[in-house]
């Protein structure tokens, strides 16, 4: 397991019924190349991520959630290793460590957190349908876009 590219899949705990979709197809696509799942371990695109990679993919897939609380049950049905870690919103740079390369399925607060820890650490992050960056008015293209589940999953699969 340690020579498969570990991709984080961050975005809202609430998303759009959209972004749920792509998520769900961003975990069956990196299942299928036989990525390991990382992930917050929470609900949403977290949970739709972990769901897809199951249903393409259930005994080759392994899914990792990075919890924010200390109950280790706490974590969506679809996280096989579930990490407690107490931290609360910290717990993201912990995500991000454990990535190889990101990929943002929309995004809330937490989601652009994860970016910037992503970004800082050197990581590859793609997005699909997430935040834009800029720079004193001037557009930062750090941030992959991705068009679709496939772009999004091929760009961090090529990660360095």
């Amino acid at each position: 397991m340690r020579d498969r590219p570990h991709i984080a899949v961050i975005g809202p705990a609430a998303p759009s019924p959209e972004e749920a979709a792509r998520a769900f197809e961003v975990g069956e696509l990196l299942a299928r190349a036989g990525a390991v799942i990382v992930c917050g371990g929470g609900s949403g695109v977290m949970e739709e991520a972990c769901r897809g990679a199951k249903a393409a993919a259930p005994k080759k897939t392994v899914t990792i959630g990075i919890l924010p609380g200390t109950d280790r049950s706490a974590s969506n049905p679809f996280v096989d290793v579930a990490i407690p870690t107490g931290l609360g919103e910290l717990r993201n740079g912990l995500v991000v460590r454990a990535a190889d390369a990101l990929i943002a399925v929309g995004g809330a607060f937490g989601t652009l957190s994860e970016i910037a820890f992503a970004l800082k650490a050197g990581k590859r992050v793609v997005g699909l349908g997430t935040w834009e960056l800029s720079r004193a008015g001037e557009t930062d293209a750090t941030i992959l876009v991705a068009h679709d589940p496939a772009d999004a999953v091929a760009f961090a699969l090529a990660a360095p």
